[in-house]
């Protein structure tokens, strides 16, 4: 998102009209699910992807013809074998695109691009919201807590905004709204080899990390590239941790098991919305026991996710690990739920 934007930035800095296509809703096996964009303009496809293949080619044809006509619409691809427009799919599915043309000399669109960049770099919470309308310009807007409503006033979207991603009706309008960024971050209690698989992943993603390590050999920043902060700890004594909030998320992988425990025990005086640890089933076991004998409760050690990562990724390597891993934060943020 924060590329495309930019991208669209340029395209109205040079005056150049586009058309930002947008996969609103999708259903069974399609290539890219709601949220997927691409930024189009006179000579094509400019950056992002709506999944490639024929939908995707399909979808790049129709957003020149609105670009010429300067005009936004809906269009529903049906993927199966009855397809009211075929397009030689086999995956199956349905996908609704909303193509929406916006104009080169638009300074509203130009300063919500500013607005929401400017969030990107904050690191703030922030949704994008888009009011879907066929043959006609929807509005385009964006909420945040710290700004509130920018570009659209109708105040009753607000409470359908939080849901990530979702499509919703209000006062008679169609509305898409995304959120653009997590402010949450994610703490990383170890620097090893998986820590530096895991970081250059999560940064791709847009989650922040930032390594904690007592080891100098490992608190080097080549070691995990996109990494936001990277400290030197005492893993026995973390302070009073009053940076990490309800929002963020703790990864525990030190080099020890000792170490991983004394980690946990501070972690259970956080509110961090998840707490997942590195190592084996065996060793959960040991360690919720330890961790009880210190004075916590059973619903405290529930809290912490351990093995660590999607189950049914079954590789070892530290590369593998850290995909189980970042899959199972994706779908923490995305729908606040844990997946094992």
């Amino acid at each position: 998102m924060q590329k495309l934007l930019t991208e669209l930035k340029k395209q109205l800095s040079k005056g150049q009209d586009t058309m930002i296509v947008t996969i609103v809703a999708s259903d069974g096996a399609t290539p890219r699910g709601a949220g997927a964009r691409m930024l189009v303009g006179s000579e094509g496809r400019i950056c992002g992807t709506i999944g490639g293949g024929s939908v995707e080619f399909r979808s790049e044809q129709l957003a020149l013809d609105a670009l010429k006509n300067q005009t936004s619409q809906i269009k529903h691809f049906e993927l199966n074998n009855k397809d009211v427009e075929n397009l030689g799919m086999i995956c199956g599915g349905d996908v609704t695109v909303y193509f929406r043309f916006i104009n080169g000399k638009d300074a509203a669109i130009a300063s919500l691009c500013d607005t929401a960049l400017e969030q990107f770099a904050e690191r703030k919470t922030s949704w994008l919201i888009t009011e879907l309308t066929d043959g006609v310009d929807g509005l385009i807007g964006l909420y945040s807590e710290k700004l509130g409503l920018v570009g659209i006033e109708d105040s009753d979207i607000i409470p359908f905004i939080k849901d990530i991603t979702n499509t919703f009706s209000i006062n008679n309008k169609l509305y898409y709204v995304e959120q653009m960024l997590s402010s949450g971050y994610v703490y990383i209690y170890g620097g090893g080899h998986v820590a530096q698989e895991l970081v250059p992943i999560l940064n791709r993603l847009n989650f922040r990390c930032i390594i904690h390590e007592d080891r100098a050999e490992f608190l080097k920043p080549e070691l995990f590239e996109g990494a936001f902060a990277i400290r030197k700890v005492a893993f026995d004594n973390l302070g009073p941790l009053k940076e990490i909030t309800k929002d963020d998320y703790i990864v525990v992988m030190t080099r020890g098991h000792g170490f991983d425990q004394v980690v946990q025990e501070q972690m259970l005086n956080t509110p961090a919305k998840y707490i997942g640890v590195i190592g084996s089933a065996a060793k959960v076991a040991q360690v919720k026991q330890n961790i009880m004998s210190h004075g916590y409760s059973k619903e405290d050690v529930d809290r912490i996710i351990t093995p660590i990562g999607l189950m049914n990724v079954k590789g070892n390597t530290p590369a593998e690990i850290s995909i189980s891993i970042a899959g199972q934060l994706i779908t923490m943020r995305t729908t606040g739920e844990l997946l094992r």
